[in-house]
């Protein structure tokens, strides 16, 4: 049997808006894709899927699961049906990506030293003063041009009507670029001449603009900075990813017992002696950085890291204090961060959100609980969320028990039936939710966005939870002209 069957029996969701499919249509920037697989037999399809896996399992493309404690590294599930999206949309994505993040930066630049927006009102004062990631040790220090967020992940999804919004801002250690990448690599082995056929925009030299922008904030104008990768150890969850990067962009990957810090400066210990460091690309969270500063515990950082820091003789990359700006709560406050910084209407908008610290939005989630989303405002990977429309009574009594406890940690929004994409399941194309992590990198020369990102997909049937703790995959993602 042909894939002509298969895409004849495709059925989108009722009421979702379903990228390929309109009103049983198939949507004209997804016709040469339809075209190209309707010409191949279902058994050369399922051979095509096997190579996928059997790729990510040699590249040893993994991911954990914390909660489980049978065995924790997971293959990423990959589905072998490119997600597409017209250049057009993707223009209109980028632009609101760069709005977004130049008055973010502008945001950390200003509480972290004249706090004139708390002074104006337009956030609340003790909304930053209760964010358990508001870094009082950081205040004051001055970071190079004046950039906090250097790579970022802004999450995207696509409502009923059609139109992207973006659910959450990941401004710290922002993960899955590798994936990225990597879904790429495979659909080239793959699918080599419908990609080249659709002239699919480049996403292979994201690697390249990140280590551009990593060299170019080095403190001191020196001709070859050393910039190294700050990893947690080989049982972080994207430890692959930390690999993967350094390999790329050629530089060491170190672990904080590598590094010593010496009349403030960091230096990396090597077989030739000690050898300064003045960028760190780090992936270990805030409280874990410096011992002297933050946990006394931590194994992970460095001792002295944020003096150094602090004197200008090392970059941090991204910026230590970023966790204030991508708090769910703040995130709320993101469309008057525009407004107020660039004197602009944002162009991408929120899913609305409600605070649950005012009583009258409070009221309005709990009465219509079965209808909302109530997530915890510190939390990711899909973890301390609550999806109304799927919870017990019992889950929902013990949330609003918790939300009447401390309502500054939780926010809610409405549930959005995510936009849906044709995916190779058990033999048929069958429609799964999605939503589309862009990652974006700002350096002294502006905001670069290579075209793509990771589109993930809730492979359980109806599911709206994307994340792959939580049983999701992912997708190659075609910006085509």
């Amino acid at each position: 049997m042909n894939c002509e069957e298969l895409l004849k029996q495709y059925n989108a969701y009722p009421g979702v808006w379903d990228e390929m499919c309109d009103s049983g249509n198939i949507r004209s920037h997804y016709q040469a894709v339809a075209d190209a697989v309707k010409q191949v037999e279902v058994a050369l399809l399922h051979q095509k899927d096997k190579i996928a896996g059997e790729l990510f399992m040699n590249q040893g493309i993994t991911f954990t699961v914390y909660s489980e404690n049978t065995g924790i590294e997971r293959i990423f599930p990959f589905d072998i049906i490119p997600r597409i999206i017209t250049g057009t949309e993707w223009d209109n994505i980028e632009k609101g990506i760069q709005q977004r993040l130049k008055a973010l930066n502008l945001f950390l630049k200003d509480i972290y030293n004249e706090q004139q927006i708390l002074k104006d009102k337009i956030v609340p004062a003790e909304l930053i003063a209760s964010c358990p990631y508001y870094t009082r040790e950081v205040f004051g220090i001055k970071v190079p041009y004046d950039i906090y967020i250097h790579i970022s992940g802004i999450d995207l999804i696509r409502g009923e009507d059609g139109k992207f919004y973006v659910l959450e801002d990941n401004l710290r250690t922002p993960s899955g670029v590798s994936y990225m990448l990597e879904n790429r690599e495979v659909t080239k082995r793959i699918f080599p001449e419908m990609l080249a056929n659709n002239k699919v925009r480049m996403v292979s030299n994201y690697p390249l603009h990140l280590h551009e922008i990593l060299l170019s904030l080095a403190p001191q104008q020196i001709s070859n900075p050393t910039v190294v990768l700050l990893t947690p150890g080989i049982y972080n969850s994207a430890y692959y990813e930390h690999t993967f990067l350094a390999r790329q962009m050629g530089i060491a990957l170190v672990e904080g017992r590598d590094l010593v810090v010496d009349n403030h400066k960091v230096y990396m210990k090597t077989t030739y002696g000690l050898q300064q460091v003045h960028v760190i690309y780090r992936r270990v969270d805030d409280e874990f950085l410096d011992p002297l500063v933050f946990r006394p515990d931590s194994a992970l950082g460095v001792s002295g890291l944020v003096s150094a820091y602090r004197k200008g003789n090392v970059a941090i990359i991204n910026a230590m204090g970023n966790g204030v700006a991508d708090d769910k709560a703040v995130y709320a406050y993101v469309p008057n961060m525009i407004k107020y910084y660039l004197n602009e209407e944002p162009i991408l908008q929120n899913v609305p959100t409600y605070q649950l610290k005012d009583q009258e939005a409070k009221q309005h989630v709990f009465s219509n609980i079965h209808n909302m989303v109530i997530k915890r405002t510190n939390e990711s990977g899909g973890y301390g969320m609550l999806m109304g429309n799927k919870a017990s009574e019992k889950e929902i009594d013990n949330f609003k028990n918790a939300v009447e406890k401390d309502p500054r940690s939780f926010i809610a929004q409405p549930i959005i039936k995510l936009s849906t994409v044709p995916c190779f399941i058990n033999g048929k194309l069958e429609a799964r939710h999605v939503d589309l992590r862009p990652y974006a990198l700002c350096g002294p020369s502006g905001v670069k966005i290579v075209p793509g990102g990771l589109t993930r997909v809730a492979l359980k049937k109806g599911s709206l939870v994307v994340n792959s703790s939580q049983g999701g995959g992912s997708k190659d993602t075609w910006i085509v002209d």
